[in-house]
C-alpha cells in the first residue's frame, strides 16, 4: 500500500491514479494523518444488486403455478 500527502496527490493525479487502475491501494495523508484511501473500483458492484443476474431456482416435477391452479379448481 502506497502513501502520499495531499500536495503529492494533486501533482501526480495521473500517475496514482494509473497505480489504482493496476489494484494498487493509496493512502491519502494531510497535516500526517490519513484521512483517505483510494481502492481500485469492483467492476460487479458497479451495478447495484438488484440489477445483478440471480441464479435461477427450478425444482424437478410439477411447477408452482401449476399446483396453484390445480388447488384452486378443487376448491374447498
Amino acid at each position: 500500500m502506497k502513501s502520499i500527502s495531499s500536495t503529492e496527490l494533486r501533482q501526480n493525479i495521473s500517475a496514482v491514479l494509473d497505480d489504482v487502475e493496476r489494484g494498487e491501494r493509496v493512502l491519502i495523508s494531510r497535516n500526517g494523518r490519513v484521512i483517505a484511501e483510494v481502492v481500485p473500483a469492483h467492476t460487479e458492484l458497479a451495478q447495484p444488486a438488484w440489477k445483478r443476474p440471480r441464479p435461477r431456482l427450478s425444482i424437478p416435477g410439477v411447477s408452482l403455478s401449476a399446483l396453484i391452479l390445480a388447488e384452486r379448481e378443487e376448491g374447498p
